[in-house]
């Protein structure tokens, strides 16, 4: 941390921090590290700022807006939700189309020379393939856009939270992440591509709300309403929405998701908002998912957006079906969370490969392809062959396309039931586990072999450098354990094996998910069948509550892992001994109401912070008093506009006369202009600006003893940047010290106080998170 003297005092620069904790030391200020892992590469962090500025520019500016410009605003952002849920729709249909192109094409080829017995060669062509696909998506992801690596949901979701960082919006980190994602499925990874939708869909939401671009001269002023964090953030909301939405083609799923998992703040109106993107995003694919149906769109088929149809009108269960049920809800809260655990240790197994650099990020991925083409090549052959049923619904054996029955190196009249499943794309997969009337298909050590499988080899492709998601592998995997408990029931329950993988799926996604309503409708949408409704929510709660007890939700984890600040929603017991007095550091440095040039221009060359207080002392004020805080990117508009005074005198400036609107609001992610840029005269630094109409006078306060269990429910339900703490005896400084989120996370407290933890918390096992490069 670096320590700069203003004014005659040592000031401490908490928010210059960029070391990872990996390599620094703990001071007695704040070490909270304030660098994470965004994709694959360690950036430096800011926060999100929800407050509105109430200072005099604002009001005038607030006060010359009239109806028009209401109905100019809300109309606009429904029309952005419009647009969201279009183009998000589009890009997952796209997305869909080119991997059932790209993997049918892969399979139709390398079928064709089995049919051939020429077994080698097939090999050869499968395994190349996938090499250069999954090389592909490595070398764009770690040379263009690393922000686009992984699922993108922990990014995500800690930015709906309040944590920005640089180009997790970007279009470059679009592009990349569509086609990398494509790139990643395509070559028989087990990754899915329904967690880079979530990502996709934010960064279109984004995008479109970043108010214009100069650069591409769209300076329209009805595109200018959303240039703040609270509108941005609803917006990222409904694109993380319609992400689900077009993944799983679940409106309603999508829009809970959202609510369950992602946003930290939500009220009505975003409902509204995220379930009229959805609509749109449902609408589109049916249109089409409809266009394909007729065979233009290759070998798309009844691949990619269809659902996993288990329909059945002749579903009853009993009493005696629901100890199965139960069954599966334990066996997945187990899996789920050693699936978590598992994943958390290979994660950090990876950082001892990765962080060396970017040519060992790339061979441990191609690393990954060939040892999962070797597997889901060669482990059909340890199955034996077996006889086409008699009353099979579709053409046995499936030659060249998707289906239940592949024949792999079966005689005539004769499939692998194993390569049914593992050779084969993710969705197919799932489609045959969930299909009905198919108990007899499946023997049991294809079952387990499968299972296997699919655990060991989603733990270790989650973490390469590549777009690749959770949700699919995850669902294939609780799917596989699911219908092997339907075999060993068999004729003692009156559900069928499909039924029984459906419930398994539930249960996984329960367990390492965490989420039970939002997973309970994706469920349902995706299988359409409700009359499975009472026995999925009965396996989602049960799944959750015993993988609580372990660890918690995989997204988290890695969140936590990245080194992201999340601020959650309850409070830690420790936080109710301690005041804020007793977390805050200084000394803080301040403003004064009419400030010389020259030391705001030092201030902000020298530290980080985003916001200063700004004090009236003699003449302005009769004692010292805080007048408000100020914004770092205000102070630089200020001083780029140029508008000094030669005297310290206060002048009633016209604000709006001075200053467009727009030079004041905030800008996109890394878009700011920087004190670096700017270059000022010796004349023009022993000059004065005076920040009142400038400097948000009605600020967040809290009084030194109040408890910090509530000054961080305060901060996070408000979506506050800053927190500023006032003394409690009056004749002290006006101000004892501001509050950011870094402050409340518990290697900040405990390492200011670590009694805590040798005291009655000694249970309370908290470790200092340790950013690393995992990607």
């Amino acid at each position: 941390m670096s320590t700069t003297s203003i004014n005659g005092e040592a000031y401490t620069d908490q928010e210059s921090d960029t070391i990872p904790l990996l390599t620094s030391e703990r001071s007695n200020i704040n070490s909270t590290s304030q660098v994470a892992i965004v994709g694959a590469n360690v950036c430096p962090i800011e926060s999100l700022d929800y407050e509105t500025a109430e200072n005099d520019f604002f009001k005038q500016d607030w006060r010359s807006g009239g109806k028009i410009q209401i109905f100019q605003y809300v109309f606009m952002k429904w029309l952005l939700c419009f647009f969201i849920g279009l183009i998000v729709s589009l890009i997952g249909f796209f997305n869909n189309l080119a991997v059932e192109n790209i993997a049918g094409l892969k399979f139709v080829v390398t079928s064709n020379m089995m049919l051939a017995r020429r077994f080698g060669m097939a090999f050869l062509v499968f395994s190349v393939s996938n090499l250069i696909l999954t090389l592909f998506a490595s070398i764009i992801t770690a040379f263009i856009a690393p922000a686009a690596a992984g699922s993108g949901i922990p990014e995500v979701k800690a930015y709906l939270n309040g944590v920005d960082a640089p180009g997790i919006f970007s279009l470059r980190t679009l592009i990349v992440k569509i086609i990398g994602s494509i790139s990643a499925v395509s070559s028989s990874l087990f990754v899915g591509k329904a967690g880079p939708m979530v990502h996709t869909g934010a960064c279109v939401a984004a995008l479109l709300g970043q108010g214009g671009s100069k650069r591409f001269r769209l300076t329209w002023r009805w595109l200018c309403f959303f240039k703040n964090d609270r509108d941005r953030r609803d917006l990222v909301t409904c694109g993380s929405a319609a992400g689900i939405a077009a993944g799983f083609r679940a409106p309603v799923g999508g829009v809970l998701f959202a609510l369950e998992e992602m946003a930290s703040w939500w009220r009505s109106v975003l409902l509204w908002r995220s379930f009229f993107t959805t609509a749109v995003v449902a609408i589109v694919l049916r249109a089409l998912i409809d266009f394909c149906l007729s065979g233009k769109c290759g070998l798309f088929g009844k691949g990619g957006l269809i659902m996993f149809d288990v329909y059945s009108a002749s579903v009853t269960y009993h009493l005696t079906d629901v100890p199965p049920a139960l069954a599966l809800g334990v066996i997945g809260g187990i899996f789920g969370s050693l699936f978590n655990f598992l994943s958390d240790k290979v994660l950090r197994i990876y950082n001892l490969v990765n962080e060396k650099g970017i040519v060992y990020k790339i061979s441990l991925a191609c690393a990954i392809s060939v040892s999962t083409s070797c597997l889901l090549f060669g482990l059909p052959w340890l199955a034996s062959c077996q006889p086409c049923p008699s009353d099979a619904s579709e053409s046995c054996p499936t030659i060249g396309r998707s289906g239940n029955f592949k024949k792999f190196q079966c005689p005539p009249g004769h499939y692998n039931d194993l390569a049914s499943l593992i050779f084969n794309t993710n969705d197919d997969a799932v489609r045959n586990l969930f299909s009905k009337n198919t108990n007899s298909e499946f023997q049991y050590s294809s079952i387990l072999i499968f299972f296997v499988t699919c655990f060991f080899l989603t733990i270790f492709s989650c973490g390469i450098v590549a777009p690749v998601g959770l949700f699919v592998p995850v669902i294939v995997t609780g799917a596989s354990y699911g219908r092997f408990v339907g075999m060993l029931v068999g004729s003692h329950s009156s559900l069928n094996h499909g039924l029984y993988a459906v419930l398994g799926a539930a249960s996984f996604l329960g367990g390492s998910m965490r989420m039970t309503v939002s997973l309970c409708v994706i469920i349902l949408e995706l299988t359409n069948n409700l009359l499975l409704l009472p026995l999925i929510m009965l396996v989602l709660l049960i799944s959750k509550t015993v993988a609580d007890a372990f660890n918690g939700n995989i997204f988290d984890l890695i969140m936590k892992a990245k080194g992201f600040p999340y601020l959650e929603t309850h409070v830690e017991p420790y936080m109710r001994q301690l005041t804020v007095g007793d977390v805050v550091t200084g000394p803080l440095q301040v403003f004064q109401g009419i400030e010389k040039v020259g030391n705001i221009v030092h201030v902000l060359r020298t530290t980080r912070h985003n916001g200063f207080p700004v004090i009236d002392e003699p003449p302005l004020s009769e004692s010292p008093v805080l007048y408000g805080l100020i914004l770092r990117a205000h102070l630089i508009e200020l001083l780029k506009k140029k508008a000094f005074m030669s005297a310290t005198v206060p002048t009633s400036i016209d604000a709006l006369k001075l200053f467009p609107a727009g030079d004041f609001e905030e800008r996109g992610s890394g878009n700011g202009d920087r004190i670096e840029e700017l270059r000022f005269t010796e004349e023009e630094m022993g000059m004065f600006l005076d920040l009142h109409p400038f400097t948000n006078a009605s600020p967040y306060t809290v009084v030194e003893t109040m408890s910090l269990a509530k000054a961080l429910i305060l901060f996070r339900d408000v979506g506050l940047r800053h927190l500023m703490v006032m003394p409690k005896i009056s004749g002290r400084s006006p101000v004892v010290g501001i509050l950011t989120r870094h402050d409340f996370m518990p290697e900040h407290i405990l390492g200011l106080h670590p009694f805590l933890i040798r005291s009655r918390w000694k249970r309370l096992r908290i470790r200092v998170p340790r950013v690393f490069k995992f990607f």
